[in-house]
């Protein structure tokens, strides 16, 4: 077993007497406190399973797990304690969130057990991670490559707001990131249900009427009830559903923080992508900042300080000449002009990300027909 066990007692004899018996088999790191154990979770982690002792000085074995709850939410909790009450039970049950309450004396066999189990659930816990994080949106970017061959304008956007969510949920250190991010990946998906043009307007910032404005409105409603009966996209869908909602427009009871990720979600969207439409229409990172932070019954402030900490040079953007052979999927390419064939034909618009299927339908037509190249591309590398 390659996982690490971290086991926290004020008394340095229990510990010495766990290393005896555990040492070899299990990967085995020791804390004398609460704090320090702590300490030692930065400086050694990540830890499968923690085991804290509950009497201890200072900080007590639930306030110690509940912070491990806080810190490393995948690790699993155990309490070793010699005062078996109910009242500190259910203190650890319902504060640490612990997987398991063991009473000393514990015998060996038991102890190692129950060690055993918890590395087995925090193996549980990183495949189901890997799942969401790997599969499903591996399933998300497949989807929304076919589907930006429908509405092209609007999963570009989508494209170009991912980095910013991503970065925005990171700064604000929010648990399941994949979360965010395929929100920011399918954030557009009910444009799919207005017309390509209408949407063309809006992106360029072109007037349009009130009708056009209110259909416009309708498609994150789309987009939500498109998704929400997916296993895993639930939370997801209801983010979609909020994108267009202005701060102002929540109630003090719906406390933006990482305890309620659906409105926290949508807040972090509004503010990438109204971010992402100043800068398309050539205002500067700085700039469009600014007039964020001057509407803060509009966005989130929080969420526009995070942004703010995207220093200009983790993003890079590159306006290159290319020819097909030089594209390949790794890319964050965007089309700056229409690519048409020799023919005349159109094969991507100006605006578009060449999506894997874009690429292919390039390259089918660069072997056949001919494509006028070079032509010119954006693209976008985000550190």
């Amino acid at each position: 077993m390659t996982e690490k066990i971290l086991l926290v007692d004020d008394d340095a004899n229990v510990l010495a007497g766990l290393k005896r018996q555990l040492q070899k088999e299990f990967d085995l790191g020791m804390a004398l406190s609460g704090e320090q154990g702590l300490a030692t979770m930065d400086l050694q982690g990540p830890f499968a399973v923690i085991v804290s002792d509950m009497k201890m000085p200072g900080m007590d074995g639930v306030q110690f797990l509940t912070q491990v709850r806080e810190r490393a939410p995948d690790s699993v909790r155990m309490m070793l304690t010699g005062n078996a009450d109910l009242q500190t039970a259910a203190e650890a049950v319902n504060e640490g969130h612990i997987f398991r309450f063991l009473t000393k004396p514990c015998p060996p066999e038991v102890f190692a057990n129950a060690l055993r189990s918890g590395i087995e659930q925090y193996r549980l816990i990183n495949a189901e991670r890997e799942l969401l994080e790997k599969t499903l949106s591996g399933s998300v970017k497949v989807l929304t490559e076919l589907l930006g061959l429908v509405n092209p304008l609007a999963f570009s956007r989508a494209s170009r707001i991912r980095p910013y969510v991503k970065h925005i949920a990171a700064q604000m250190q929010l648990a399941d990131l994949w979360q965010f991010e395929l929100a920011a990946m399918l954030s557009q998906i009910g444009c799919i249900a207005l017309p390509a043009k209408m949407y063309e307007r809006v992106s360029s910032g072109a007037s349009f009427s009130l009708d056009e404005q209110q259909l416009f409105s309708t498609h994150p409603s789309i987009g939500c009830k498109l998704l929400v009966s997916i296993p895993r996209l639930e939370s997801i869908a209801r983010m979609i559903e909020g994108q267009l909602r202005p701060f102002s427009a929540y109630t003090p009871s719906e406390d933006l923080t990482q305890e309620d990720t659906t409105a926290l979600g949508s807040q972090i969207l509004k503010v990438a992508l109204d971010f992402d439409q100043l800068v398309i229409r050539g205002l500067s990172y700085k700039d469009s900042l600014s007039k964020l932070r001057l509407r803060p019954n509009v966005y989130n402030p929080q969420v526009v300080a995070a942004l703010g900490n995207l220093r200009m040079d983790e993003v890079d953007v590159e306006i290159k000449q290319v020819r097909v052979g030089d594209l390949d999927t790794d890319m964050a390419a965007v089309a700056c002009e229409d690519i048409l064939a020799k023919n005349g034909l159109l094969l991507v618009s100006k605006g578009q990300e060449l999506t894997y299927p874009l690429l292919v339908h390039l390259r089918l037509f660069s072997q056949t027909v001919g494509v006028k190249e070079p032509f010119r591309v954006q693209i976008t590398r985000v550190s």
